[in-house]
C-alpha cells in the first residue's frame, strides 16, 4: 500500500531532478550566451580584416561593452566549473552583464542617431542583411539585458550546475580559452589601429602603429 510519505518522497526526487535539468539548461544558456558574442565579435573583426571596414570609436566602445558583458558570464561558466557558483555570485555576475550590455545599448543607439539624423547620411560601413553592425549591436544587447533579466528572476530556484568530467565539459572548457583568445586578437587590432596614440581617430583609414613604424600597410 502507496503511504503519503512514498508519494512525498517521489514528488520530492521528480522535483530534485527537475531542478538539476533547469540547472543544467542555465549552464548552457550562459556558455551560448558566451559563444554568441564570441562569434559577433569574430565576425565584426573579420569585417574589419577581410573588409578592410576599419572601426570608428564608438564601433570599438560597443566592442568593449560586448567584452564587459561577457567577462561576468565567462566567470560564471568558471565557477560553475569549480562547483563554486553561489547564488549570490551568479546574481552579482548578471547585474553586471546588464550594466555593460545598458552601457552599450547606449553606445549603439547614438550612433544610430547621429547617421539617421540625415536623409543623405548612407551609414558608417557596410550593411549586413540590411542592418549597419552597431544596429545589430543594439540588438544583441537588448537581447542580453532580457536574457540576463529573466536568468536573474530565476535565479531564486535555479542557479547554473556544470556537467561532470567528460566531453560536455572540456567543451565548456574550450569556450573559455575561445573567448581569451578573442579578447587578445581585439587588443591587437586596437594597439595597431590606435598606433602610439591615446585616441582612436573619428574615421580611421589605416593602421595607425604600422605606419608609424615605417610598413605603411593599410
Amino acid at each position: 500500500m502507496t503511504t503519503t510519505t512514498d508519494i512525498d518522497a517521489t514528488v520530492a526526487i521528480e522535483s530534485s531532478d527537475l531542478s538539476i535539468t533547469w540547472s543544467r539548461i542555465a549552464f548552457w544558456g550562459i556558455v551560448l550566451f558566451v559563444v554568441g558574442y564570441c562569434g559577433v565579435l569574430l565576425a565584426a573583426m573579420g569585417v574589419q580584416i577581410f573588409g578592410n571596414e576599419k572601426p570608428c570609436p564608438l564601433c570599438m566602445l560597443q566592442r568593449y561593452a560586448m567584452i564587459l558583458a561577457t567577462i561576468p558570464a565567462m566567470w560564471i561558466v568558471a565557477d560553475a566549473l569549480r562547483a563554486k557558483l553561489t547564488r549570490a555570485r551568479y546574481a552579482s555576475a548578471l547585474g553586471m552583464s546588464i550594466v555593460a550590455a545598458t552601457c552599450g545599448a547606449f553606445e549603439s543607439t547614438r550612433q544610430i542617431l547621429l547617421h539617421i539624423a540625415s536623409p543623405t547620411d548612407r551609414g558608417y560601413g557596410s550593411a549586413v542583411i540590411g542592418l549597419h553592425l552597431y544596429t545589430w549591436a543594439l540588438i544583441t544587447f537588448i537581447v542580453v539585458i532580457l536574457f540576463c533579466g529573466v536568468a536573474l528572476m530565476c535565479s531564486v530556484s535555479v542557479i547554473p550546475v556544470a556537467p561532470g568530467p567528460g566531453a560536455l565539459r572540456t567543451m565548456a572548457r574550450a569556450v573559455e580559452i575561445g573567448f581569451l583568445v578573442v579578447i587578445a586578437i581585439n587588443v591587437v587590432l586596437i594597439v595597431l589601429l590606435e598606433g602610439l596614440s591615446w585616441v582612436l581617430p573619428d574615421d580611421p583609414t589605416r593602421y595607425k602603429l604600422i605606419n608609424d613604424l615605417g610598413f605603411g600597410l593599410h
